[in-house]
């Protein structure tokens, strides 16, 4: 039997504070709302000794899901699936907004400045029925979790603005660099992948990937006759290429949401041993994304080849990273590429003609 319903009010109060710190380190190590919301399912359920949780967030018609997620013992379900909302108690709970309790049976609405989701809760038929004390303990947990989730929200509506605003610039420089100057569909998946395999956490892994779309910025500024040389480049010609890393921090850096991607886009050129460009940077100097787009970034350069030089096979353009590690590449990343490109079907890199983004 459930004894958390007997609780002395002192005991209580210790445990809705338990509760909200509980909830309040969720919400703050979670960077995903598909992420968030199944965890949340799993702290609500151990807190409530509950046997099935299910959060559904709704439209803004509150007519459809948009995301649905339960958590019942070790079972666990998620989709992101948009459907509509048929199940008379959610459309009860839609109507009303407000808790309801039958037996061993509870369901809230999760209400931010709207109804935007609710929470499902169900015992075994041998367990203590919910009572007002499990109410209060539920609605301690749903207004903290709504600030992570609301939180979540407007982070994820950013993301797609800010997304939409680098495919534009994408496209925009696409039309400016010629297409043997610009990199595959595939480099922004081979940069994230080696950022996975080497363990980085969500915001780094969005940093690598805006960088790998943006990285080339700086050659807008690189007269077209130089882009497009097919013999060997002078050493002015070369001086002037060197200067897209720069060139392409400077044109990024008032937009404020991209600050944290300047520093790989500033430094990808830059070798482990200190004589890249532009600052000679080496080894721990060198920002983690900038060593790893180098490896990717070099790695497309030998395989699609470009103006000035020649496409090198897969396996020369590996066995030429290998010899490299420790003077132009970091190790670990090298390290990292070679379980990440055993994986991929490197086939998409055999194609004589890259495809447009």
């Amino acid at each position: 039997m459930n004894t958390k319903n007997y609780l002395t009010p002192t005991k209580r109060y210790k445990s809705l504070i338990s509760t909200i710190h509980s909830i309040y380190r969720l919400v703050n190590s979670t960077y995903e709302l598909s992420d968030l919301i199944p965890r949340l399912c799993r702290l609500i359920s151990q807190i409530l000794s509950a046997d099935y949780c299910q959060i559904t967030m709704l439209d803004t018609t509150k007519r459809y899901s948009v995301l649905k997620c339960f958590v019942s013992g070790k079972n666990k379900s998620c989709t992101d699936q948009r459907s509509k909302i048929v199940n008379r108690i959610e459309k009860q709970i839609i109507r009303n907004s407000s808790v309801m309790i039958r037996d061993n049976f509870m369901a809230a609405p999760l209400i931010s400045d709207d109804l935007i989701g609710i929470v499902l809760l169900r015992r075994k038929r041998s367990a203590h029925p919910f009572e007002g004390p499990d109410r209060e303990t539920l609605m301690t947990l749903i207004e903290q979790a709504i600030i992570g989730i609301r939180n979540l929200q407007l982070y994820e509506e950013q993301q797609k603005i800010v997304f939409g605003s680098i495919k534009s610039l994408v496209t925009l420089l696409d039309t400016r660099v010629p297409q043997e100057y610009t990199h595959s569909p595939y480099f922004s998946r081979l940069v994230t992948a080696i950022g996975h395999q080497m363990h980085l956490d969500e915001k780094q892994l969005q940093s690598l990937k805006y960088a790998s779309l943006l990285h080339d910025t700086g050659k807008v500024d690189i007269p077209p006759e130089i882009l497009t040389k097919t013999t060997k480049l002078t050493a002015a010609e070369f001086n002037i290429i060197k200067k897209h890393p720069v060139k392409g921090a400077q044109i990024l850096r008032p937009l404020q949401v991209l600050r944290p991607v300047i520093p790989i886009i500033m430094h990808h050129h830059e070798k482990y041993d200190g004589t890249g460009y532009p600052s000679r940077l080496k080894k721990g100097q060198i920002p983690e994304g900038a060593r790893i787009m180098a490896v990717a970034d070099a790695f497309e350069a030998m395989v699609y080849g470009r103006p000035y030089r020649e496409r090198k096979d897969i396996n020369s353009a590996i066995k030429e990273i290998k010899k490299k590690s420790g003077t132009q590449f970091d190790p670990r990343v090298v390290e990292a590429f070679l379980k990440i490109i055993k994986k991929i079907n490197t086939k998409v890199y055999l194609k004589q003609d890259k495809i447009k983004r």
